[in-house]
């Protein structure tokens, strides 16, 4: 059986994001608040959490993640900025400068690549290292982003008006080194697909299968969508969708938003965080749930599982669908759960 606790010294204000290393030897993780600080946390072998640092933003932090190893972390904040920084110095660097809140910041380690999303609809392109040839490079999107993520080769825009542009990344690498002189590295890059939603309403969240075979997104309307990334008529045949995070109230199926979606990195199976306080386990390649997890006391606002598949982190924060204005106890927490050996394992056919 797993064992679940919520941490002692969580965020002040509302959680946007929650992203573990890519370390599979590490189970640090870090939190981005509407506080203004993003938090380094590291869970302990004698089920411990312990807040090792806190760092200070001049706007809410809107997303955050790892670098190249434990000591570097990227962060999307609204005050425009994209920052590297340094956690056990607090050295902070800012990479590049939006037009408006920065939205999602990822980073690939396959491609040595930083890339941030923003409202003014642009995605600016990092190098990783400081000592790389060329500078950010700006993409222009035809919609405002809402999420991003990545596998191995893919970047995935999910965007208003239902858009998405998937773009490779390594052309993405090649052509913005062999931009390094153009007029302030703005570029015409073409997607390497371009997508209408699945989903009727609103994209929410977008997370890429750990294989690198495609991806899953969610809506305000209580709905994933599964993709994948081959674009044959046999692959595209696969792809669908379903209703999820719905409760009965008074006779009546009252649907909440699917805020965060998680793929696991070792069964490739994902989690789907609700605006009910719900978080479910699903097999993509069967189409059924695994299992349900207990109601939590606010809606789920990031979920990330470490690298070794072992743990999930689980953030709440009250949304719009609670309808209060005051925070109430315990509706800002983040809950560990050590997962058991088959816990979120595909089922036997």
């Amino acid at each position: 059986m797993s064992a679940q606790w919520d941490i002692a010294e969580p965020p002040s204000d509302a959680i946007s994001a929650l992203r573990f290393s890519s370390d599979s030897a590490s189970r640090r993780f870090a939190v981005a608040s509407w506080d203004k600080y993003v938090y380094i946390y590291e869970v302990s072998d004698d089920k411990q959490c312990l807040l090792l640092n806190k760092i200070e933003h001049r706007a809410p932090v809107l997303d955050v993640c790892f670098g190249k190893d434990n000591d570097e972390i990227y962060t999307a904040c609204l005050d425009w900025d994209v920052r590297r920084i340094q956690i056990s110095s607090n050295e902070q660097t800012v990479l590049s400068t939006h037009d408006a809140g920065v939205r999602n910041v990822v980073y690939s380690k396959e491609h040595g690549l930083v890339i941030s999303a923003a409202w003014d609809s642009t995605v600016h392109v990092h190098p990783a290292s400081p000592d790389a040839e060329w500078s950010t490079a700006t993409i222009n999107l035809p919609s405002k982003p809402f999420s991003l993520s990545l596998s191995s080769s893919k970047l995935v825009v999910a965007m208003a008006n239902r858009a998405l542009n998937i773009y490779e990344l390594a052309t993405l690498a090649k052509e913005c080194k062999n931009s390094a002189n153009a007029l302030q590295n703005r570029l015409d890059i073409e997607p390497w697909q371009r997508r209408e939603s699945s989903l009727k309403f609103m994209t929410r969240a977008v997370d890429c299968m750990p294989g690198d075979e495609g991806y899953a997104t969610s809506s305000i309307e209580g709905r994933v969508a599964v993709e994948w990334f081959d674009p044959s008529n046999e692959s595209q045949a696969r792809k669908y969708a379903f209703k999820c995070h719905r409760q009965p109230v008074d006779d009546v199926d009252v649907v909440y938003p699917v805020n965060s979606i998680a793929f696991h990195p070792v069964h490739g199976t994902f989690a789907t965080g609700g605006g009910d306080g719900v978080v479910a386990i699903w097999d993509a390649i069967a189409k059924r749930r695994i299992r349900i997890y207990p109601k939590l006391a606010s809606s789920i606002a990031a979920m990330s599982f470490s690298a070794d598949g072992r743990i999930l982190a689980t953030a709440i924060s009250p949304g719009f669908e609670d309808g209060k204005e005051e925070l109430a106890e315990g509706s800002i927490a983040i809950y560990i759960r050590e997962l058991g050996e088959n816990e979120v394992k595909k089922k036997a056919k």
